[in-house]
């Protein structure tokens, strides 16, 4: 079978592609040049932390060498920025947090690598993404193709891959879906391929920007759109003062710099109106429900205006939460079995019944 391996220069994908090559398949490597911000300090740039660094590059290109495989660098970096940054600056401008991992899954990564495999004449595309997809033979004769968390808990990555199609996942591979981290690691050593035990980093954090946090990057492009204002509790009480609205999320519990209170506080919500950022002692604000819309199915959908029992995650490795889930027309709501902590908007709540991956939707 001939296939196309997305090769970033991580071990994961690294391994991903001598495994296929190993087991006889005829292996295309592709890796894509994204879009990274031109005004950060050129210090920043050196955090190791980012899968698009020039030591990942190299080693894509050393792999796809040593297996002698055809590879190809694919420049993405004006798609990148229209459909990714350009949406997740917009996002925060209005006071929401986006999770622009799923963006960049759904229309970027698996949108493009699967064009790309069309152009190559590749059967099937292959990722390191750790998930599992599973073929399902159906009462009418026909299959569906469902999508279930990684067998290693800790690396499932599963949820950020919730809006893929049926047609995509039926030409997906995730080859590292059944195996631990450590198995990873040794087939890695087994295979030669070049790393450091000590110095290697996995990727993390948003690729686009170098630093951990997306603030410093907030500052530099919304810098005309921050206007400072008012820390308030509930009640009114000014405690401090913010930067802009849009460099906070809900939930935040750091980088709030409010001095003299022995409680630790969080923000429970934005007040666009007045310019507030409104603080609550920690663990204090909950909520019962959790609105969405934009929903999207993965191989099967409940029915409209049916109350059914589901888990969910609104992050990629947070507690599975229990709870009832009602929808109509495209927006739905999950009622929580017990309070849970308050949710960002644009953020993604994903439906879980047991291991599969049912749907999810942003949350409002």
């Amino acid at each position: 079978m001939k296939i196309l391996v997305a090769m970033s220069g991580g071990i994961d994908s690294s391994v991903v592609a001598h495994l296929l090559k190993e087991q006889g398949h005829d292996i295309v490597g592709v890796r894509f040049t994204l879009w990274s911000d031109p005004l950060a300090p050129p210090l920043a740039q050196l955090l190791p932390s980012k899968c698009c660094d020039a030591q990942s590059a190299m080693r894509s290109r050393t792999v796809a060498e040593s297996l002698d495989i055809p590879f190809h660098v694919v420049d993405l970096k004006e798609d990148f920025k229209r459909i990714v940054v350009d949406h997740f600056l917009d996002e925060y401008k209005h006071g929401r947090t986006p999770n622009p991992c799923v963006v960049c899954n759904r229309q970027i990564k698996f949108g493009k690598l699967l064009e790309l495999a069309d152009q190559y004449g590749c059967d099937m595309l292959a990722t390191g993404h750790y998930a599992r997809v599973v073929q399902e033979k159906i009462a009418d004769g026909t299959s569906r193709f469902l999508l279930l968390e990684a067998t290693d808990k800790e690396k499932d990555q599963s949820y950020y891959l919730h809006g893929l199609t049926q047609r995509q996942l039926q030409r997906i591979q995730f080859p590292l879906g059944a195996m631990q981290k450590d198995a990873v690691y040794s087939l890695a050593k087994r295979f030669g391929i070049p790393f450091d035990n000590e110095t290697y980093r996995e990727s993390q954090d948003l690729c686009f920007f170098p630093e951990k946090s997306p603030h410093a990057f907030l500052k530099r492009h919304l810098k005309e759109t921050l206007q400072p204002g008012d820390i308030v509790q509930r009640d009114g009480n000014v405690i401090g003062r913010h930067e802009g609205l849009p460099l906070y999320t809900i939930g935040q519990r750091r980088g709030l710099h409010i001095g003299g209170l022995k409680i630790p506080l969080e923000v429970i919500a934005k007040d666009t109106k007045h310019n507030r950022l409104i603080v609550e002692e920690k663990d204090r604000a909950q909520s019962m429900h959790c609105n969405v819309t934009d929903l999207t199915w993965i191989s099967w959908q409940p029915e409209e205006d049916c109350e059914r029992t589901f888990e969910c995650r609104t992050r990629s490795l947070s507690p599975k939460r229990k709870g009832i889930f009602v929808f109509k027309n495209g927006k739905g709501t999950f009622r929580y079995s017990e309070p849970a902590p308050l949710q960002s908007p644009g953020q993604y709540l994903v439906l879980y019944s047991r291991e599969e991956l049912i749907g999810g939707g942003v949350i409002e």
